[in-house]
This record gives C-alpha cells, sequence and structure tokens, in this order.
C-alpha cells in the first residue's frame, strides 16, 4: 500500500466573480499574476518547498487554462510516479452526477483519492491566494500540540474582522470558539483558509456531514469538529499574506511587487515561486523608451513609457505610448500614443492608438456597483479598443468594440460595454 504523511488538496474551482471580467472565461486562480505567474504557482510552489510531493487540485468553474498550465506538474517538480500533482473535476457516479458545492462536499466526493495514499494528516489549501508559508513547520506545530485541526491563523484590522472565520484562543493556541463571519467580531485572529486535519479526524467529519448542502469548512466541518471536542489550534502566521478576491486588491498587490522594498519578494534564492514558462525571445527596448518601477515580462517590446507598471510576457507598447500604475497581461498590444493610467488588462488585448483609458473622475458603476467600486479600467481577454477613444475610470469593457460603441468617442466614468460573447 502507498503510504504518505501528508497529502495536500488544493481547492482551485472558484469562479472568483468578484474579479468581475478577469474571470469571464478563466477560473481565478488561473489569472496571470506579477507578468509572470498565475496565481496557483503561489500555494503549489508553497507545496513543494515544503516537501509535500502529492497534491490534489480540485477544479470546476472554467478549469482549461488551469488544467493546461499544471499539465502533468513538471514545473513544480511534481510529475512522480507516487504522488504528484492530480486534477480532480466533479465527476459522474453511479447515482448521478454531483457538482461541488461546498469546499468541504468537494474534499468529500474525493475521499476514494485521499484513501489511496492512507495519509496521516491532509493539507487544505485555496488556490487563489498570494503568500509563502512552510506547510512542514505547520505540520510539526500540529504533531507538538496533538492537535486534531490545525487552523493557519494572522491578525486582521478589527474593522475587517467581520469578512473573515474569527478564532477565539486560550494561552496555549488552543481554539476556545469560532465564530463564521461575525458580525461584531470579539477578535482579530482570521482564519487564512489553510487547515491540517489528521486524517481519521477529517475522514468521519466529511463522512458525517456529508447530507449537509453546499457543505464548507468553516461555516460546517469546523464548528462541528469543535463542537464534538476535537482539538482545534491555531498557528499563527505573520507573514505576507493576500486574498486577490477583489479588483482592488489584485490591483494592490501587483503593485505592491514593485515597490523599492517588496514587502512580497519574488526574487529570493531560498523560496522561489515555480510557474510554466513559454519558450518566447527576450525583451525588447528601443532608444526612446522610458521604464521605472516596474516589472517586465520576457519577449515584451517596449517604444514607449512605463511607470510603475506590471507588463505581461508579449506585450507590444508602440512609440508614444504612456503606461501608468497599470497591469498589462501577457500578449496585449498598446497603440501609438495611447495613455493609459490604473488599468487592469487582461490577456490577448488590443489597444488603438490616440486613446486615452482612465480619464476623467470617477463614477459609480452602472454595471455591477458590488464589483466595480474603484479607480480602475478593467478590460476582459481578445478584447478590442478602437482608435481615439476615451474611457472614463471605473469602467469594464469585454469584445470587440467599435467606434459606435463609444457615444461622442467616450465611455463615461462607471459606464461599461459588455460585447455578444462577453458576460451575461
Amino acid at each position: 500500500m502507498i503510504k504518505k504523511e501528508m497529502i495536500a488538496m488544493l481547492l482551485a474551482g472558484g469562479q472568483g466573480s468578484r474579479l468581475g471580467v478577469l474571470t469571464q472565461k478563466v477560473a481565478k486562480p488561473a489569472v496571470s499574476f506579477g507578468g509572470k505567474y498565475r496565481i496557483i504557482d503561489f500555494p503549489l510552489s508553497n507545496c513543494i518547498n515544503s516537501g509535500v510531493d502529492t497534491v490534489g487540485v480540485l477544479t470546476q468553474y472554467q478549469p482549461l487554462r488551469l488544467n493546461t498550465h499544471i499539465g502533468i506538474g513538471i514545473p513544480w517538480d511534481l510529475d512522480r510516479n507516487v504522488g504528484g500533482v492530480t486534477i480532480l473535476p466533479p465527476y459522474e457516479r453511479s447515482k448521478g452526477s454531483d457538482w461541488y458545492t461546498g469546499t468541504a462536499n468537494a474534499i468529500y466526493q474525493n475521499l476514494e483519492y485521499m484513501e489511496t495514499y492512507n495519509p496521516d494528516y491532509v493539507l487544505i489549501l485555496s488556490g487563489d491566494h498570494i503568500y509563502k508559508m512552510d506547510y512542514e513547520v505547520m505540520l510539526e506545530y500540529h504533531k507538538a500540540n496533538n492537535a486534531d485541526i490545525t487552523i493557519a491563523a494572522m491578525p486582521v484590522p478589527i474593522e475587517e474582522a467581520s469578512r473573515f472565520g474569527i478564532l477565539i484562543t486560550d494561552e496555549n493556541n488552543r481554539i476556545t470558539e469560532f465564530e463564521e463571519k461575525p458580525a461584531n467580531p470579539r477578535s482579530n485572529l482570521a482564519s487564512m483558509g489553510i487547515y491540517i486535519f489528521s486524517w481519521k479526524v477529517l475522514k468521519e467529519a466529511l463522512i458525517k456531514m456529508s447530507d449537509v448542502p453546499g457543505c464548507d469548512f468553516g461555516k460546517h466541518i469546523i464548528p462541528d469538529c469543535f463542537e464534538s471536542g476535537n482539538r482545534v489550534f491555531a498557528y499563527e502566521y505573520n507573514g505576507y499574506w493576500k486574498d486577490v478576491g477583489t479588483l482592488s486588491s489584485y490591483w494592490e498587490a501587483n503593485m505592491e511587487l514593485i515597490d523599492i522594498i517588496p514587502e512580497f519578494n519574488l526574487y529570493e534564492e531560498y523560496w522561489k515561486i515555480y510557474t510554466k514558462s513559454d519558450i518566447i525571445p527576450p525583451q525588447y527596448v528601443s532608444k526612446e523608451a522610458v521604464i521605472d518601477r516596474s516589472i517586465i515580462g520576457e519577449g515584451t517590446e517596449i517604444c514607449g513609457e512605463v511607470h510603475n507598471s506590471v507588463i505581461g510576457a508579449g506585450v507590444v507598447i508602440r512609440s508614444g505610448a504612456v503606461v501608468k500604475d497599470s497591469i498589462i497581461m501577457r500578449e496585449c498590444v498598446i497603440g501609438e500614443n495611447t495613455t493609459i493610467n490604473k488599468a487592469i488588462i487582461a490577456e490577448n488585448v488590443i489597444v488603438g492608438a490616440d486613446c486615452e483609458l482612465g480619464a476623467g473622475d470617477f463614477a459609480p458603476s452602472k454595471y455591477d456597483p458590488k464589483v466595480y467600486q474603484f479607480d480602475l479600467v478593467t478590460i476582459g481577454e481578445n478584447s478590442v479598443i478602437p482608435d481615439k477613444v476615451k474611457v472614463g475610470k471605473n469602467t469594464a469593457i469585454v469584445g470587440e468594440t467599435r467606434l459606435e460603441d463609444y457615444p461622442d468617442g467616450e465611455l463615461a466614468g462607471g459606464d461599461y460595454i459588455i460585447k455578444a460573447g462577453g458576460m451575461k
């Protein structure tokens, strides 16, 4: 029988609806990040850097790009004969097919996969957070406390605590109370959605709660285990961790990479972030180009100006164009004399010449005020912006647009254009 001390289950099926048009055709963990990576590269790299060589990746929403990116796990040294990385989509059973309806339900539907490895411990991870963590240290902590469950937790500002599962602990860090997104939090120690379970405890809890609709770790499994008297401990983490679930947090996390002393450092030799790299040519920077405080991906061709921005691989910025405080993902083309200020531009977008993106003042979104509430211009992948248009702040564009889509050549702040084949 195969025997692994700890395996990881990586939840990567999320739609990421708060990222708006960026996740129209791609799962959030597959969204580009930092000019070179995809979000899922960070937990996968953490696994291999921590000695965890068996990872099940649970996919559901728009999995094609994620599956293609992960492949058989070669970039992360997870192409193993025993263990390695395995993609785990929902599948049809004799009683019918079941979509994953909650985080714990997704894990429950893969009990057979976990049993194959007869693990002592199971590490539950989310596929959409940016951080570095040594899970081996967390496991040692779990063993030292003879814990049944260990929850990675970190202090958050008290005014933000209601967004998280909140832990109340005693002097030994044993959790005495657990509250899922409380209206009036009594602690600022927040669950990071990273758990180590002793296998027997996890298996029993999943089977016991298997009929609960939308079974979730934070809402159902953890509270039930807690009430059953299991030993549940908090593992306090004080490093960098970011849930890039909103347009604002996604933009901020990218911008933090280009600080003079970045809080999250991509260049540390001892903790590398691995990714699937395409074979593409080196960068080209023309004589007229100006670049400062920016990350520039491979294969880029820059003839304009780039300031305080993150530019993905294969991007072309033509002469006279000025890009400021923006994220431009791979294979985009920015036309001549175009100005871009505070934009997130997804992959394979063409922006015409003599355009201005990020003009004027902020206005509330007419499309989806819960998602679009920032100064950002957000453009979905494979979109086309024609020449000589002006686009205001807090706007969203998807699809191949034409000049007639812009009244008087302008898309006002807070407005949107969603073309056929775009979001519904």
